[in-house]
């Protein structure tokens, strides 16, 4: 792996998050719905510890059920620790984590909203256009009838002009394959190369062999909304385990083909 990191994921204060997180903050709210484990990661930190005398969320027991969702292997970080932070009483929480692992997935698995609250802690971004994920899932949570609330939990932000200068360099060897996970990882490799005095275009074509492998349909969608054409879009889009063994199957196809015209060649 040659990591080329064109953002970068920058904490706020906690003291963004703390509105959300006095003692019965959440108590207006019907669930917490995160869209990255970078949110959750944030708002973990922001958290009081399971000593606090008051919580966020009362232990009253006429308090009503609470969801905390999160898509697939994010879901690992909403552990006993970090809901024992949230609110004494474990029966009121129930973790959410839908079949399919998007946004609309997650949307989907919580239900009909009936005006009740969700908050829902995402980046703001910086240096970069606000990919369309997060205001299409904040979109669909108000047509499902969900009050959603957004919060600011970190920043995505532009690594700068020298981000692409690996991928430029005059002696840089020629990569197999680019791995994008996110939309915003394309955009800032875009703003990297121009600065460079290139483009996808010119890259492309000193490199055409070069797969270009994405992290499920939704960054897919995103990446082709920036001009770049995908060749392996990962089925099993949890964890980034699935875009590897997408990619891998992707080799083993091409290895095999080049094996087959051999064989066929020596006969």
């Amino acid at each position: 792996p040659l990591p080329v990191p064109t953002i970068a994921i920058r904490a706020h204060e906690p003291d963004r998050l703390r509105p959300y997180l006095l003692p019965g903050a959440l108590d207006p709210f019907a669930a917490l719905a995160f869209t990255s484990r970078s949110g959750i990661a944030a708002f973990s930190r922001a958290l009081p510890s399971s000593s606090s005398a008051q919580l966020p969320l009362s232990d009253a027991a006429s308090a009503l059920p609470f969801t905390v969702a999160a898509l697939g292997s994010d879901a690992d970080l909403l552990d006993g620790a970090f809901l024992a932070r949230l609110c004494r009483d474990a029966g009121r929480l129930a973790v959410l984590v839908p079949d399919v692992p998007t946004p609309a997935g997650l949307v989907e698995a919580l239900g009909r909203g009936s005006g009740r609250r969700v908050l829902c802690p995402v980046p703001d971004v910086d240096g970069l256009r606000e990919p369309p994920v997060v205001p299409d899932f904040l979109a669909r949570l108000d047509a499902a009838g969900w009050a959603a609330v957004r919060a600011p939990a970190y920043t995505t932000c532009w690594v700068g002009p020298g981000c692409a200068e690996r991928l430029v360099a005059p002696d840089a060897a020629a990569p197999d394959a680019i791995v994008f996970t996110s939309s915003a990882e394309v955009e800032g490799l875009l703003k990297g190369l121009d600065a460079a005095g290139w483009s996808w275009a010119r890259l492309r074509a000193r490199w055409p062999d070069m797969v270009v492998a994405v992290h499920g349909p939704v960054t897919a969608d995103g990446v082709r909304r920036l001009g770049i054409e995908v060749d392996v879009v990962s089925s099993r889009f949890s964890s980034f385990h699935g875009v590897l063994d997408a990619l891998a199957a992707t080799f083993c196809s091409q290895q095999l083909k080049i094996s087959s015209r051999f064989s066929a060649g020596s006969h």
